[in-house]
Formats: C-alpha cells, structure tokens, sequence
C-alpha cells in the first residue's frame, strides 16, 4: 500500500523544485505522442492537472529521483497537498498582491526563457503555445504558490524551538545515523561596486537618445526593445510592463510614467538599474501600463580601479587591526545579502558554516590558496545581477570532514528540529484541513490512495 496523503513522508519529493522555478507544465500533444492532458485531481475550484504531475515528475528525475510509481504517487500527494493549501487560503480570505505575482512570474519567466536560450520562438515551439499563453498559466502557478507559502507561514506562525528541545531531538538520532558533513569553511566579504563616472553615464544617454531618435521616426519600439535592452524580460516582452499601480516601480520610472503624455516617449532618465527611454501605453487612475528601453552605464577600467583601491586601504586597516573584518562589511560592503552578517557567506537558512560544495566555485578556488584568518587582495568580479565589482575575501577556518555534532553545527541541528516540529504541526492541519475540501481523484490514480 502506498503512503497516503501526509506532509511528512513527502516533503522531499517535489517542494525544492517548485521553490527552484519547476512550474512550466508539459502540454499535451496526442498527435506527437505526448499524453493527452486532462484533469486528474479536484480540490474544491483548484485542479491538478495530468500535464503538471508529469512536468513535475520528470523535473524530479531529471534532479536524480528514482523512477517508480510510488515516486510519482508522491509527487502527486504533494501537488494535491499543495492545492488543499491554497483552497484554504482561499477560505481564510488570505491574498497575496498582484503586484508579487507579477513580480514573480517575471522571475521565474526569464529563468525559463534563459535556459531556452532567450529565444522565444525556440519556447514556443518546445510546447507548442504562444508565449502570452505561456506567461498567463505560469502567472497563475506562481499565485498559488505564492498563496500556499502564505497558508504554511500563517499554520506555523510564531513556531519556535528552545535549545532543549533541540539537544531532546539531536539525542534521538541513532549515534550510527548522525548525518556525516564534509568539510566546512567559514568565509565572508566585502564588496565594492564600481560606481560608474559621469563620461559612462554620458555614454548610455547618447545611445538611449539615438534609440530614441529612431523610434520617433518609425521604428518599432517593441522591435528595438528586444534587440538593444538590457532587461531580460524585454526577450519575450518587448519592453512592455503590463498595468501597475503606485509604488510597484522604483521611485523615477514611476514619476516619469505620471509625468509624460499617453503615446509620448521620454527623454533618458537614471534609475537604480541604469538608463531608460519609456513610452506611456496607458494610464487610468493609479494604474498605467508602459514599454522601456534600459541601457546600463558600464563602469571603465578607471572606475573599477578607484573600487580596488579602495578595498586595498580598507585590506591594510584590517591586517593592522585598525578595524575588525565583521565590523568593515556591516559599514562598507555593498552587498546587501552578506553585510548583515557581517560579510559572511551564510546557507538558506542563515548559518555561517558552509559545505565547500555549497560554496560558489569562484570563491572555492580562492581560498584553496590562502591561510585561515588571511584576508585577500581586491579582486574584480561581476555580481549576480551583472554588476562590475571588486570584493576582498576573509577565510576564517576551516572545518574538516566530521559526524554531526551539537558543538560544530548547532544551527544545522536547530534547523532539523524546528522543521520537524512543524512537520508535526502542518500534519495535524492537514489531517483536519482535508474534512473541509472536496477532494477527486481521477480513477487512474487509485492506486496512489491520495485520499485513504
């Protein structure tokens, strides 16, 4: 008999690949072989769909899953889980913004689109319906993600775990089942963007203007957008941001959109991103809708060296112990991920020690040749978000291979504890949640006993 429909026995099965972006479904072509697509599960409005179990269950092969029925039945109890979820959030009246949803599926679209080779047509092909069509049913899986996300957050709200319970759960762990780390390193930065020279920032408004010259003399924007803009979304959008309302967009791309007239094109104008030319499409209300071009001011080798001499007096203060590393990131770092905890690397859920397997390649590489507690010379790097920066790095320790242990990896254990007691918690949810739901399986599905 397989497992039935618990949180416990599943959340290893698809959670991480939703989280990863795995939404887009696999569409049914009977002529091609593929499956037809149908409705396999109810759950009160929301369905499960034949296509998203199979584009789930592949995504979980191709991740290193084990091929068998009970894997898929897994995957199944999952989504339905998952569905259960969002219908009770829609009872308890929780919402999430469009706003988020849009933001979201912007997201989760441009990572589908670059491993498409941001080529729309290539997209469209590979499941054979237009794009828009494509983004529409993306926008509304990423709705109910974001509205299952919220479910769990408001059931486990306010969950904590006391160092006793942790040490009760880490003792219950047979001695011969302790989970065995490799080797963990301690690593922080500090990161200096290049900021970019008044003659750079020439250099984009020119080109913006030239585009912009262009265009008023009757090329097509949406055409221009796709081939000189810096925005990935502008690859299957043409540049064009959809309707949003006051405070969606950083404070300059909005004031330029209440500014100019319906169909005028503005002049360049600097955001947080670079440089943009918008032309208004609409505008009812507190709501418009606009296309944008965005060009980014690339700094010179000039800039890029005032950054790197920077950090190399900041470097020598260090050494001198003039100020300590943790205390120069918080102040001077302009990573805005790691200068919170004092420039360091830190896993998903905050910890300081990281496997070197979780460690970007980069970053490996640089301190296989340093001594722990030395601090590295500036070095240029782009940021995730394609800027140019330099950062130094500081290798703390380094922690070989080891058993887990309460002393080295308290917050690894922590972690373990806490997730399992809302395991706990979201089991007993579920178990009541499924009284109040209409629940129907495809016949098909019997087998999985998502309902036993």
């Amino acid at each position: 008999m397989r497992t039935p429909l618990t949180r416990r026995n599943l959340k290893f099965f698809i959670s991480s690949l939703l989280l990863a972006g795995a939404f887009l479904p696999v569409f049914g072509q009977g002529s091609s072989g593929f499956l037809v697509d149908k409705i396999i599960v109810k759950v009160d409005n929301y369905i499960v769909l034949r296509s998203e179990l199979e584009g789930a269950y592949q995504n979980y092969l191709s991740n290193g899953g084990t091929a068998s029925e009970d894997s898929r039945c897994g995957i199944l109890s999952q989504l339905v889980i998952n569905k259960l979820l969002v219908a009770k959030a829609e009872i308890d009246s929780i919402v999430v913004t469009d706003f988020e949803v849009d933001q979201n599926t912007e997201q989760r679209m441009n990572m589908i689109m670059q491993n498409s080779g941001n080529s729309p047509e290539q997209l469209e092909r590979t499941y054979g319906k237009p794009l828009d069509q494509i983004k529409v049913e993306l926008r509304d899986q990423v709705r109910e993600q974001l509205l299952g996300n919220e479910m769990q957050s408001k059931i486990t709200k306010g969950l904590t775990i006391t160092p006793q319970e942790v040490k009760k759960f880490y003792n219950k762990i047979p001695q011969d089942s302790l989970p065995f780390y490799s080797a963990d390193v301690e690593v922080a930065q500090i990161v200096r963007t290049a900021k970019v020279s008044d003659a750079q920032k020439a250099v984009a408004r020119k080109k913006l203007s030239d585009i912009r010259e262009r265009i008023l003399a009757g090329e097509n924007f949406n055409e221009l957008a796709r081939k000189y803009s810096e925005d990935p979304s502008a690859q299957y959008n043409g540049g064009e941001m959809g309707y949003v309302g006051r405070g969606a967009m950083v404070a300059s791309f909005e004031a330029t959109a209440f500014k100019i007239k319906i169909g005028e094109i503005s002049q360049p104008f600097e955001s947080p991103f670079g440089f943009h030319i918008m032309q208004l499409i609409d505008r009812r209300g507190n709501e418009y809708n606009s296309r944008h071009i965005l060009i980014s001011a690339t700094p010179s080798k000039d800039d890029i060296a005032r950054a790197s001499k920077f950090l190399d007096s900041l470097r020598t203060m260090i050494i001198k112990d003039s100020i300590k590393f943790e205390q120069a990131a918080k102040q001077f770092s302009d990573d805005q991920r790691s200068k919170g905890h004092g420039g360091y690397f830190t896993d998903q859920d905050g910890g300081m020690k990281l496997s070197i397997k979780e460690l970007d390649p980069v970053v490996y590489f640089a301190i296989d040749s340093m001594k722990e507690g030395s601090v590295s010379r500036p070095v240029a790097y782009r940021t995730d978000d394609g800027k140019d920066a330099v950062r130094i790095l500081y290798f703390k320790n380094r922690l070989p291979p080891h058993q887990a242990s309460l002393k080295e990896d308290w917050h690894r254990i922590q972690n373990a504890a806490l997730a399992q007691k809302k395991d706990k918690m979201l089991d007993k949810w579920f178990t009541k949640a499924r009284q109040d739901v209409f629940i129907k399986v495809d016949p098909e599905y019997k087998g999985c006993h998502i309902v036993d």
